[in-house]
């Protein structure tokens, strides 16, 4: 039987494995629920700016049987926040989400300061990881960092952001580069600290946003720029991109990354006839995780698997109120009743 690194290891290569891996990142595709808090003894909000909190709920989270992984953080907001956005830490219950804008418009990038790996909550999450490496796990361990547009977008208002993607396309760009220089650095510094695995989300970054022309001009650039200065950490890489993939397949498979993770709006099937060669993440319905029963996210487990995915993972970051009996219900589905080798 293979340790849940080697299996995800050989999934990321497309290699054979005995079954899927199931694991749920973190960042946007938070694994964290109400329950679990309650059972860890460790809580939101104080678990996002204390790293030992933050290392002792991701390791709950694998020891309670819930995914194959550990990861931090559990939300999209360190980079935001890192760069000069007013952010609030949230509730129990919710993520801290941005409350304030660091600047007005495109043209002002040279406002924003660098991210400081060795302050606030970047160095949280670092210290976290560290925390978790020093447990030394056969476990893998995935850092997460925000997509350059989504973390663009979450530092001035989205919707000048997109207009001033075309009306002011040079300074644009350059607002782009150094997002995702700063970005990059964060990665790279979980790399660093011990991550196994860097997950992207970029859920502002969509086709469905963007189009098809900007989807490659701004999400897929920089996505693989911030891809590039990975290569050399030889880091496994996952892209999350929420939306309709359907009028943008040819830009998505543009994306270097080891794994594309899709959210459950996305046909598994269809993202399979479009991406054959590409390893598949996904895309068992948050919805259901929350609000159906363990039989029903069985049958949705088992349909990802004979729809192509090579990893399973919910579609989505998780509803905090999801019983944990349902979401333990994915990897118990994977080791009971789907066939080896499936």
């Amino acid at each position: 039987m293979l340790s849940e690194k080697e299996r995800l290891k050989k999934a990321f290569r497309h290699e054979r494995v005995d079954r899927p891996p199931c694991i749920c990142p973190g960042g946007m595709m938070n694994m964290i629920t109400t329950e679990l808090m309650d059972k860890s003894g460790v809580s939101w909000p104080q678990a996002h700016t204390d790293a030992e909190m933050m290392a002792r709920l991701a390791l709950a989270n694998y020891e309670n049987g819930c995914f194959e992984n550990m990861g931090v953080p559990f939300c999209m907001t360190v980079e935001a926040e890192a760069l000069g956005a007013g952010v609030t830490m949230g509730s129990k219950t919710y993520e801290p989400h941005v409350t304030g804008y660091a600047i007005d418009s495109v043209t002002e990038w040279e406002k924003i300061k660098p991210i400081d790996g060795d302050a606030g909550r970047a160095k949280v999450v670092l210290d976290a990881i560290r925390l978790l490496r020093a447990k030394d796990l056969d476990v893998p361990i995935i850092g997460n960092v925000t997509g350059p547009v989504s973390t663009a977008s979450s530092l001035m208002e989205p919707v000048t952001f997109y207009k001033e993607l075309r009306k002011k396309n040079t300074e644009a760009h350059a607002y782009m580069r150094y997002v995702t220089e700063q970005v990059s650095r964060f990665a790279k510094a979980q790399v660093g600290a011990g991550a196994d695995v860097i997950a992207i989300s970029d859920p502002s970054g969509t086709g469905e946003i963007l189009g098809p022309r900007l989807f490659e001009e701004f999400a897929v650039r920089y996505l693989n720029m911030l891809l590039e200065t990975l290569r050399e950490t030889k880091v496994g890489t996952i892209v999350h991109i929420c939306g309709q993939m359907k009028n943008v397949y040819k830009q998505v498979d543009l994306v270097h990354s080891d794994v594309l993770s899709f959210d459950s709006v996305v046909s598994m099937k269809e993202a399979r006839k479009n991406l054959q060669d590409r390893v598949l993440m996904g895309n068992v319905s948050t919805y259901t995780l929350e609000f159906g029963d363990r039989k029903r996210v069985a049958k949705l487990t088992k349909n990802c698997v004979e729809s192509g995915s090579d990893i399973i993972a919910p579609a989505c970051g998780l509803g905090t109120r999801s019983p944990l009996s349902n979401i333990q219900a994915i990897l118990q589905t994977l080791r009971e009743e789907v066939p080896a080798n499936a």
